[in-house]
C-alpha cells in the first residue's frame, strides 16, 4: 500500500461510514440501471484500472459499478455478507445475524469494521475524497503579535 500525506487513523473512518454507505446505495441502484445484478461475492470482470467516477454515460455508470465491486471483493466473504444484507438488502443487525448464521453481536461488531475497512479501500482508490487534515504541525502553536 501506499502512504498518503494525511492519512486517516483506523478510528477516525468511522467518519466515513456514511459517505460509504451511501456510495454503496448508489452503487447497487446503478447496477441494476445497467442490468447489472450487483455482486458481492465476486464474479468475472472486464475491467482492470480505476478512472473516472463522475457518472454522466452508460459507460461511466458500467465503470464505477465494476471500480466498487473490486474494492467490496477485496473484503473478507463474511464481511461481504454482512455488507449485503445490512445495507443493500436493508435487514436489521438481528435480521442479518439469522440469515447469516451468526449471532447479533458478531454482526454488531464485523459491520463497522468492514464499513471501516470499505472506506479506506474506497479512498485509496478515489471512489470517496479524503477529509482535508485538520491541524498539522503547527496547529497548537500560539500566534505572536
Amino acid at each position: 500500500m501506499r502512504a498518503r500525506a494525511c492519512s486517516a487513523p483506523k478510528q477516525e473512518l468511522s467518519a466515513y461510514h456514511d459517505r460509504t454507505i451511501a456510495l454503496l446505495r448508489r452503487y447497487f441502484r446503478m447496477s441494476l440501471e445497467i442490468g447489472r445484478m450487483p455482486s458481492v461475492l465476486g464474479r468475472e470482470v472486464f475491467r482492470a484500472r480505476v478512472t473516472s467516477y463522475r457518472v454522466h454515460t452508460f459507460e461511466d455508470a458500467v465503470i464505477f459499478v465494476h471500480d466498487v465491486e473490486r474494492c467490496v471483493e477485496r473484503l473478507q466473504p463474511f464481511s461481504r455478507q454482512v455488507i449485503a444484507r445490512v445495507i443493500l438488502q436493508d435487514y436489521t443487525f438481528e435480521e442479518a445475524a439469522s440469515l447469516l448464521g451468526c449471532t447479533r453481536m458478531t454482526v454488531y461488531r464485523l459491520f463497522p469494521e468492514a464499513l471501516d475497512e470499505l472506506s479506506a479501500m474506497f479512498i485509496d482508490s478515489k471512489l470517496l475524497a479524503e477529509f482535508p487534515c485538520q491541524g498539522g504541525p503547527n496547529r497548537d502553536r500560539k500566534r505572536s503579535h
